[in-house]
């Protein structure tokens, strides 16, 4: 085979200046099958998607799923604790080849990254017991409903609750569930996160969501222009659905079912 001078001296240019055709690169995929290892980065300071258990080990929805999809892969996972501030950089730096770490998606965050589809939900929303017959904004008239201050789903409440709804603002979280509780509201806002920390609690009132204030729903990162590892966590994601896994691990830390439209 024939090469001409200008193709070759084409072909050095692009080399020397780093501008590889997208498919001469290395998928992440191909490192990873062949090393075996999967490095993901998790959360550790953020129940019920990752903490630290009694035995020092990471626990929690992310890290369930981290595991499954080295499971599927058939590679060991490797599991790198990161902040809220340092999870992108780690995956941008090469220090991880996927976050799964509570990452929600939003238009910056697009310039740099990847996402999967959604692997676990994440929103805010109002929340009551069973016979609270509550499941749109307009019927919390005349209600009284508990909210952590300054927080977002109090910001959100104050846009769709109706003139009449009595919003009762308390100072954190725990403040919040208390008084959901003791009965001294009738619901709550907040979020899935808090209310699957009172559901651990195992109490006789049980908050299940009448409706959604903001949804921002969990996906996992990965670096751009890696189609092959994008493709494959989805298809893994995709059969978790639809074989009950993904479920399972929702009920598990969250206390509650897949969102039927994730």
């Amino acid at each position: 085979m024939s090469f001409s001078r200008r193709s070759i001296i084409a072909a050095c240019t692009a080399v020397a200046l780093g501008v590889i055709p997208l498919s001469a690169r290395a998928d992440g995929l191909d490192d990873i099958m062949k090393a075996g290892v999967i490095k993901i980065a998790v959360p550790q300071d953020f129940p019920p998607f990752g903490s630290v258990g009694p035995d020092l080990k990471p626990i929690g929805y992310d890290i369930d799923v981290a595991n499954l999809i080295a499971a599927k892969l058939g590679v060991k996972a490797e599991l790198v604790p990161v902040s809220s501030a340092n999870r992108i950089p780690y995956l941008q730096t090469k220090k991880v080849d996927l976050v799964i770490s509570s990452l929600g998606k939003n238009a910056e965050r697009e310039k740099v990254i990847d996402f999967s589809v959604a692997y676990a939900p994440f929103f805010n929303g109002v929340f009551g017991p069973a016979d609270l017959k509550v499941s749109k904004a307009e019927d919390l008239a005349g209600m009284t409903v508990g909210v952590t201050r300054g927080s977002v789903e109090d910001l959100e409440l104050a846009k769709v609750a109706p003139p009449s709804t009595e919003i009762k603002r308390y100072e954190d979280n725990n403040s919040t569930i208390s008084a959901f509780l003791s009965g001294q509201v009738k619901a709550i806002a907040t979020g899935n996160v808090v209310a699957a920390a009172i559901l651990a609690r195992n109490p006789p009132k049980k908050p299940e969501v009448k409706f959604l204030i903001k949804n921002s729903p969990c996906f996992v990162g990965l670096n751009k222009d890696e189609p092959k590892l994008l493709a494959k966590v989805d298809s893994i994601l995709a059969a978790a659905k639809t074989d009950g896994a993904l479920n399972a691990i929702a009920q598990k830390w969250l206390g509650a079912p897949l969102p039927a439209d994730m």
